[in-house]
C-alpha cells in the first residue's frame, strides 16, 4: 500500500484494471468528457452553419487547431509540474463553465460569429492542456502491468463517444437548437468532475517533494532531450510521426473523396467508416480483456505494417463490401499498433517526464498529422485516390519498417 497526494491509500498492484474502481472512475470521467466533446463540436458546427456561410463555418471549426498546435508542448510541461489530474480537472471545469455560459447567452441572443470563434479558441487552448494530461494520467491510477488493458478500455470509451456523441448532439439540436446542445455538453463535462476529484493518484518517487527544475522552456528542452536520448522513446516517436502522416489523410478526408469518386454516396462511406470503427473496437476489446500482448514492440510494428497494406488496398477495391472488409483490417491492425505504442510510451517513460513525452506524441497525432488534409485533397484532385492511398500506405509502412530497424524496439515487452 502507498499513500496518495490526498492522504488516502492506493493499491499499486494485484487488481486487474477492469475490476479496479479507481480505473473505472477515471474511465467514466474520460468517457463523459469525450461524449461532451462530440456534442460540443456538433453544436458548434450547427451554430456556425446557421450564423454564416460555408467559409465562416470552416473558420469556426478550424480556429481551435491553432492554439492546440502552438500550446500542446506547454501543456505537457504543465502536467509534469503540477500533476496531470489537476490539469484535467481544471480543463474540464473550464470547458463546463464556458459551454454553459454560451448556452445561457444563447437564451437571450442569437449566436454571433465572433462569439463562436472566441469559444473555439478557448477550447483549443484547453485541449492543448487536456490532451497531454489525460494521456499521462493512466500510469498514475494503475500499475504498469495494466497499461495495455487501460489503453484498450480507453479505446472502447473513444469508440463509444464517437457512436453516442454525434447522435446525441443531433437530437439535442433538433429538440432545442444549439442552446440545448451546448447545455448538454456542459453537463457532460460537469459529470466528469466528481469522478476526477475522487481518483486516488499513485505517487511518483522522482517527483516526491521536488520543485520545478527551472523555467518552462528549460523543462521543455529537458523533456525533448529525454526523448532523444532514450533508446525506445526516440524510435517510438518516429513510428508515431511517420505512420500518422500516412494514416490520418486517407482515413478522414480520403474516404470522403473515395466515396465521391466511386459514386458510393454517403451511405457507402458510412458503411466503410462503421467497418473501420468495428475493427478498432474489436482490437480495443481484445486488449481490455487480455491485458497484455507478448513481444509488444514487434507486434506493434508488424500490426502497423499490415494496416498500411490494408490502407493501400482500400482504394483499389471495386465495391463497398470489399472496401468495408479492408476498412475492418485497417481498424484492427492500425488500432492494435496505436494502442501498443501508447502503452509502451507510458511504460518506458520516466515518470517525471510523462506529461512532456505525451505532449510530443499527441502533437503528432492531433496537430501535425491533420495538416496533411489539404495536401491529401490537392493530391487526389491531381492524381486520383489510388496513387494517394498508395503513397499514404507507403508512409505508414515506412514508419513500421523504421521501428523494426531498432533492435531494442523489436524486443520491447510490456510489464507483466
Amino acid at each position: 500500500m502507498t499513500v496518495t497526494d490526498t492522504g488516502t491509500p492506493a493499491r499499486t498492484a494485484g487488481r486487474p484494471a477492469h475490476r479496479d474502481a479507481n480505473v473505472l472512475r477515471w474511465l467514466g470521467a474520460y468517457t463523459a468528457s469525450m461524449i461532451g466533446d462530440s456534442v460540443y463540436y456538433m453544436a458548434l458546427a450547427w451554430a456556425a452553419a446557421r450564423t454564416g456561410g460555408d467559409t465562416q463555418t470552416g473558420v469556426v471549426l478550424a480556429v481551435g487547431s491553432i492554439p492546440r498546435a502552438v500550446l500542446m508542448l506547454g501543456g505537457g510541461v504543465l502536467a509534469d509540474r503540477i500533476g496531470p489530474r489537476r490539469v484535467v480537472i481544471g480543463s474540464d471545469t473550464a470547458r463546463c463553465l464556458v459551454v454553459l455560459g454560451l448556452a445561457g447567452a444563447l437564451l437571450f441572443t442569437s449566436p454571433a460569429l465572433w462569439m463562436l470563434i472566441a469559444v473555439a479558441l478557448v477550447f483549443g487552448v484547453v485541449d492543448a492542456l487536456f490532451l497531454p494530461a489525460v494521456g499521462a494520467l493512466p500510469p498514475r491510477v494503475t500499475a504498469s502491468g495494466q497499461l495495455a488493458r487501460v489503453q484498450g478500455m480507453r479505446g472502447l470509451a473513444t469508440r463509444l463517444a464517437n457512436v453516442v456523441g454525434a447522435p446525441l448532439g443531433g437530437v439535442a439540436v433538433a429538440l432545442g437548437g444549439p442552446t440545448l446542445a451546448f447545455a448538454a455538453a456542459g453537463l457532460l463535462f460537469a459529470v466528469s468532475l466528481p469522478l476526477l476529484l475522487s481518483l486516488r493518484i499513485r505517487p511518483l518517487p522522482e517527483q516526491d517533494g521536488a520543485e520545478p527544475s527551472g523555467t518552462a522552456w528549460h523543462d521543455l528542452a529537458d523533456g525533448l532531450r529525454h526523448i532523444r536520448r532514450h533508446p525506445l522513446l526516440g524510435p517510438l516517436m518516429i513510428v508515431v510521426a511517420v505512420s500518422e502522416l500516412g494514416f490520418v489523410g486517407p482515413l478522414n478526408l480520403g474516404l470522403i473523396l473515395l466515396a465521391e469518386e466511386r459514386h458510393w454516396g454517403a451511405s457507402g462511406m458510412g458503411w466503410i467508416i462503421a467497418a473501420f470503427g468495428t475493427g478498432a473496437g474489436a482490437t480495443a476489446l481484445l486488449l481490455a480483456v487480455r491485458g497484455r500482448v507478448p513481444r509488444a514492440g514487434l507486434v506493434m510494428c508488424l500490426a502497423v505494417l499490415v494496416g498500411a497494406v490494408a490502407i493501400g488496398t482500400l482504394a483499389q477495391l471495386p465495391s463497398v463490401a470489399l472496401a468495408a472488409a479492408a476498412a475492418v483490417c485497417v481498424g484492427l491492425f492500425a488500432g492494435l499498433g496505436g494502442s501498443l505504442c501508447g502503452a509502451l510510451i507510458q511504460t518506458v517513460t520516466e515518470p517525471a517526464y510523462l506529461g512532456r513525452v505525451t505532449s510530443v506524441s499527441t502533437l503528432f497525432t492531433h496537430a501535425i498529422a491533420p495538416l496533411s488534409y489539404p495536401v491529401t485533397g490537392a493530391a487526389v484532385a491531381v492524381w486520383g485516390t489510388g496513387p494517394v492511398f498508395a503513397t499514404s500506405a507507403a508512409l505508414c509502412a515506412a514508419g513500421a519498417l523504421t521501428g523494426l530497424a531498432f533492435t531494442r524496439l523489436r524486443r520491447a515487452e510490456l510489464p507483466r
